[in-house]
């Protein structure tokens, strides 16, 4: 199977082509700005002539949550319009699309956690333009996956565990605790083990024709967590390893204003892909215990 992985900046990115290597059924390229800009259709139009894939996944996206409110063209520019055209491609050279999505699409009101055909209402503008960008690829890709997921971070990029040991790290603080906004719940996914759930979905999809898996999917680690629940997993498993700590007040979201408002319940309920792909993400935690170790390891041979 030929993977090409749209982006390769992003965290997912970085987990795809860390882990695909190591398939020997993968032959998987990354290719992002400015070789493959998906804003240019002649860029995308390359990529798939020269690389000739069976199957996509796009996990370029704009994240900045909070940015895209003063920045909405750019938002809606990447994550719709971008997401259109790359799914047309995928469409017009016969390959499976695997399209990333987000739990902001929802309002986060509901008491339980969300499934694929619940309502979608997005609070802010990176919702809204990953809402717009499913619809775009289901519009011009019949066959795709789209995969929801929710509150990703790895030992890569801009993300919530790497902050949180970082100001553990930082000089100073006088045993002051952290405040950690405790009224607002996800399913932290680590990367990696996203990834791993990538790979097999594209290992299904690809080559196949009929219409049973195509879809919309929840794709997150197993369990739930409040930001302050997952602080304190992040200490803790750093204590464990000899590394930073701090302690964790927790605190509502309105006493941490945001620019863009977040829903207040991010859970998502992944039965649908267990169900479908015999897929189930491993719990939160693990992805923290495995996360904090190989931060501290990196930060060791500095």
């Amino acid at each position: 199977m030929r993977l090409l992985i749209a982006g390769w900046q992003g965290q997912v990115a970085r987990a795809l082509v860390e882990i695909a290597p190591g398939a020997p059924d993968i032959t998987a390229l990354a290719v992002g700005r400015p070789a493959l800009d998906l804003c240019e259709p002649a860029s995308i139009t390359r990529a798939m002539t020269d690389f000739k894939p069976d199957v996509i996944v796009n996990t370029a996206a704009y994240t900045a949550v909070d940015q895209a409110e003063r920045e909405p063209d750019s938002a809606f520019a990447l994550n719709r319009d971008g997401a259109r055209l790359l799914a047309e491609a995928a469409a017009k050279r016969g390959a499976a699309l695997i399209h990333l999505s987000t739990d902001y699409v929802f309002d986060g009101l509901k008491p339980e956690p969300y499934v694929e055909t619940d309502t979608t209402a997005p609070l802010n503008v990176f919702g809204r333009s990953k809402l717009e960008g499913e619809d775009a690829v289901r519009r011009a890709a019949p066959r795709h996956v789209i995969l929801r997921t929710s509150w990703v971070y790895s030992a890569t990029g801009r993300n919530f565990v790497r902050t949180m040991l970082v100001k553990a790290n930082e000089a100073g603080r006088g045993g002051v605790p952290l405040r950690v906004v405790d009224d607002q719940v996800g399913s932290p996914t680590y990367a990696p083990h996203l990834a791993e759930a990538v790979l097999a979905v594209a290992r299904r999809v690809a080559g196949h024709q009929g219409g049973n898996l195509w879809g919309t999917y929840h794709a997150a680690a197993s369990g739930h967590a409040s930001w302050c629940d997952l602080a304190r997993a992040v200490f803790a498993a750093s204590a464990r390893d000899g590394g930073a700590s701090a302690g964790v007040e927790a605190i509502p979201s309105t006493s941490y204003p945001t620019v863009a408002a977040r829903p207040l319940n991010a859970r998502l309920d992944c039965g649908k892909l267990a169900a479908m792909f015999a897929i189930q993400l491993p719990p939160w935690e693990r992805g923290v215990d495995a996360c904090v170790q190989r931060l501290l390891q990196d930060a060791a041979k500095k």
